[in-house]
């Protein structure tokens, strides 16, 4: 059974910094393109990064370039996403999402981590 476990969501006041941690249980993670999505209360869930299994091709969605940095540890079945200069904005609950190929798209989520800007 495939796991995603988030964390290092919480509460920071605007201009701040958090790094959200995703886990992955033994699977194919080396191979699989990971992204981090977010969805505000009332909004639909929205990609925020995405890296590739190789870690060299990286995208952001505009409202955060320059802010945040997505990076992947393969040996430690890990990604994460950097997010500094935080704004109000930026609340939300964040997803873990992996996606790898093997004959079909095999795809899945984590349970998701609230990030709260606020002063």
């Amino acid at each position: 059974q495939v796991q995603l476990v988030e964390s290092g969501g919480g509460v920071v006041q605007p201009g701040g910094s958090l790094r959200l941690s995703c886990a992955a249980s033994e699977f194919t993670f080396s191979r699989s393109a990971m992204s981090w999505y977010r969805q505000a209360p009332g909004k639909e869930r929205e990609l925020v990064a995405a890296i590739n299994s190789a870690g060299r091709d990286i995208n952001y969605a505009d409202s955060v370039k320059g802010r945040f940095t997505i990076s992947r540890d393969n040996p430690k079945n890990t990604v994460y996403l950097q997010m500094n200069s935080l704004k109000p904005e930026d609340t939300a609950v964040y997803f873990c999402n992996a996606k790898y190929w093997a004959l079909r798209w095999y795809e899945y989520w984590g349970q998701g981590t609230q990030v709260t800007v606020s002063s």
